[in-house]
């Protein structure tokens, strides 16, 4: 058997880096300009900025204090509100994980549509095989072990960031005032409203918990990481970083064309807009960056997706068999059922026409919960400990907790709904995880009435699929 060599502070970086800036960044302009006028994007950075260095910090605070809790996202939610929200929470985090694969998916085949005229769209047929093929590719690159993965995301996040870098350059100085408050509210001349504003502000917050998805990179590998306080110093680092970088891609699109325009731009939108600064050879240079880009996010999120059952599965939450690992210390059973579900929503992205945003929302819904339990604990651990910075985590946490109350109101009922029904079979998991470890109490009376709430969810999120009142 191998001896496992432990992850250092830049890969853990890159952990973090690499999971945030996938697709989702090249983008994101295109995502912010069709949902929300300039002034109510800049409202909206600014509620993330507080809500997710909020998180952030208390991921920091939480590996630092409890670093017994190797798990990270599900594992807080188990120590501070039992095994089924533990379990919910592990649940949750890989439907993210690997939903937001199926977006990655999309995006990638999107880009490769710009020079390969077969893959146009990214969700026809020549699209799903190439996908598939790329599935297994990554699938069997981890399987020679997480180490190695981990080094190919690292080269793949520094090799993202150059395309990356030239565009903002590039922004900054054809930026126009001028084009940028153009209808800087997006009331087209009619009164200011704050119900408006309002209503725009929150269409900007799946898209924004979207490509911060991924935060948490560092915490989940804790358990390989060669020294502890190394994590929480990734998880900030990467997090400050990513946050400059994605507020100066959304503004600096809108102040070169005016926002209506860039809400009509193809995927990747960075690409046009640069396209429309210096002609073709920028349109080439965003594609082909996006492509190393969400080739590093997939692998990335794909060693993520695998490893939270595997944690889970060692913590008693998921079926033991998750917990196998072969030669080359790879989860290996937790790999081939993750990617497994992939593939069979690959198939599914001839079915709407617009894939990447139905499966980046759904993602973005399913790993509210996760989140939110995370900054739940942080505020009941921190009320609990009477350190030295008692209050100031404290503040933390309860900033972090309304952050995760604010995302789960914004995300719409109708993503929610949907999420519920990937949730539904949770329980059923969950019972035979109970059986599995001879557990004499299933759930308790208030678990029950949760699991009611999300099986009652699903039926009806069901029904409104059918009957059309709710659209994929």
């Amino acid at each position: 058997m191998k001896e496992e060599k432990k992850l250092g502070l830049f890969t853990l970086i890159a952990m973090v880096v690499g999971s945030m800036i996938g697709g989702g960044a090249f983008n994101l302009a295109g995502d912010m300009a069709r949902n929300a006028s300039a002034g109510a994007i800049l409202i909206g950075w600014i509620i993330t900025a507080i809500g997710i260095i909020a998180l952030a910090l208390s991921f920091q605070n939480l590996t630092s204090k409890r670093p017994d809790l190797e798990g990270g996202v599900y594992s807080y939610a188990r120590a501070g509100f039992g095994n089924f929200m533990g379990f919910n929470s592990a649940w949750g985090y890989w439907l993210a994980a690997w939903l937001g694969n199926v977006a990655y998916a999309t995006l990638l085949f999107s880009s490769l549509g710009y020079f390969f005229p077969i893959f146009k769209g990214g969700q026809n047929i020549a699209s799903i095989i190439g996908a598939s093929i790329l599935l297994w590719l990554v699938h069997a690159l981890i399987l020679r072990g997480v180490q190695g993965a981990t080094l190919v995301n690292l080269v793949t996040t520094i090799a993202k960031l150059v395309p990356i870098f030239v565009f903002i350059v590039v922004a900054i100085f054809a930026f126009k005032w001028k084009t940028f408050v153009l209808d800087f509210w997006g009331t087209n001349g009619s009164d200011f409203s704050w119900k408006v504003i309002g209503g725009q502000v929150k269409n900007t917050m799946l898209v924004t918990i979207w490509i911060f998805t991924g935060v948490e990179g560092a915490v989940v590998f804790s358990s390989r990481a060669k020294n502890k306080s190394d994590v929480g110093k990734a998880t900030i680092m990467g997090l400050l970083g990513t946050l400059v970088i994605y507020v100066l891609i959304s503004f600096a699109s809108i102040g070169i064309l005016a926002r209506p325009d860039v809400a009509k731009l193809p995927n990747p939108t960075m690409a046009y807009v640069l396209e429309a600064i210096v002609g073709k050879w920028g349109a080439i240079l965003i594609n082909g960056g996006l492509v190393i880009s969400v080739l590093g996010a997939w692998l990335g999120w794909t060693l993520l997706a695998a490893e939270i059952p595997f944690l889970a599965a060692k913590d008693g939450l998921y079926p033991k068999i998750f917990a196998k690992e072969n030669k080359h210390k790879a989860p290996v059973i937790s790999l081939w059922v993750t990617n497994s579900l992939v593939q069979l929503f690959l198939i599914t992205l001839v079915i709407s026409d617009a894939a990447y945003t139905f499966a980046f929302s759904l993602a973005s819904s399913a790993i509210l919960i996760p989140y939110l339990f995370s900054a739940f604990y942080q505020f009941k651990y921190s009320l609990q400990t009477k350190d030295n910075d008692h209050k100031k985590m404290v503040a933390i946490g309860f900033i972090a907790s309304i952050y995760g109350v604010w995302l789960v109101y914004a995300a719409g009922l109708d993503y929610l709904l949907l999420t519920s029904i990937l949730y539904a079979p949770g329980i059923y998991i969950y019972r035979k995880v109970q059986k599995e470890h001879a557990e004499g109490t299933f759930l308790t009376k208030k678990e029950i009435y949760i699991a009611i709430g999300i099986g009652a969810a699903a039926i009806y999120a069901l029904y409104a699929l059918i009957s059309g009142s709710i659209k994929i």
